[in-house]
């Protein structure tokens, strides 16, 4: 891994079609887009198992910080690694964990890779948010894989992201949740629906144009279920749904 503070400049977009003003542009709309964010992240940590002193608990994208914050503010004797692929992201992460005074790392990681999934002791937690379906379905199985190995006895992996629609009446009622989420969240923050419009026209839904973007290639539910089995993980549940968002995990034996 590359540490943040070696890196004196952003890099250019990566092949993804990621860049800094991706990360600007997620940070500002975030907070309406996110279907349930407050949600999402309490579920994360609570599917975490309680964290012994040191214990290292390691976010694969972390964004800005707001769920890598929340695991350091519910195990404050856990070792935080901040994960991401944007120098803005990591910054913003890299002052929440400081104010609160957390044990630390940031990195520049490519999820694609392999490289950075090797760490100087087993890890106690890996969890994800709406990363991991930048990753075709076989990177998503070697991910799972890769992580598996990686974590101590009674580890867990917590990924939450969005899954494929098989059948178009899936696909229309999750299009139609986000929608409905957005404009929820846009009266409640604004007390009007702008944000709605400005969200449709921006192309974040995913439901609403499934082949728009290349990038996007999320994976049937049931098949990362499986792919965590195959991995050795057990205890394999789902927490969550909503508008095509879901959040689930499994335990190393």
């Amino acid at each position: 891994m590359t540490s943040a503070e070696e890196r004196p400049e952003a890099e250019a977009p990566d092949a993804s079609g990621w860049s800094e003003d991706t990360s600007r542009h997620f940070i500002d709309y975030g907070a309406y887009f996110v279907p349930e964010r407050e949600t999402q992240i309490d579920t994360i940590c609570s599917v975490v198992p309680p964290a012994p002193e040191g214990a290292l608990i390691v976010e694969i994208c972390c964004g800005e910080g707001l769920l890598c914050e929340a695991l350091a503010r519910r195990f404050p004797g856990a070792e935080i690694h901040a994960l991401d692929g944007s120098e803005t992201m990591l910054a913003a992460a890299k002052t929440r964990l400081e104010a609160l005074g957390a044990s630390h790392r940031t990195a520049v990681i490519d999820i694609a890779e392999a490289g950075w999934r090797a760490f100087e002791r087993p890890v106690h937690a890996f969890v994800s948010s709406l990363a991991v379906h930048h990753l075709d379905g076989p990177a998503k199985a070697r991910l799972f894989k890769d992580l598996a190995a990686a974590l101590a006895p009674g580890g867990v992996v917590v990924i939450c992201d969005l899954v494929e629609a098989r059948r178009e009446a899936g696909l229309a009622l999750w299009r139609r949740h986000w929608d409905d989420g957005v404009r929820e969240r846009s009266l409640e923050l604004d007390g009007n629906e702008e944000m709605l419009e400005f969200f449709r026209e921006d192309g974040w839904n995913y439901y609403a144009d499934p082949d728009g973007d290349p990038v996007d290639m999320p994976s049937p539910l049931l098949d990362q279920l499986l792919w965590m089995a195959d991995a050795g993980l057990s205890s394999i549940d789902v927490h969550w749904l909503r508008a095509g968002h879901a959040i689930f995990s499994g335990v190393k034996p």
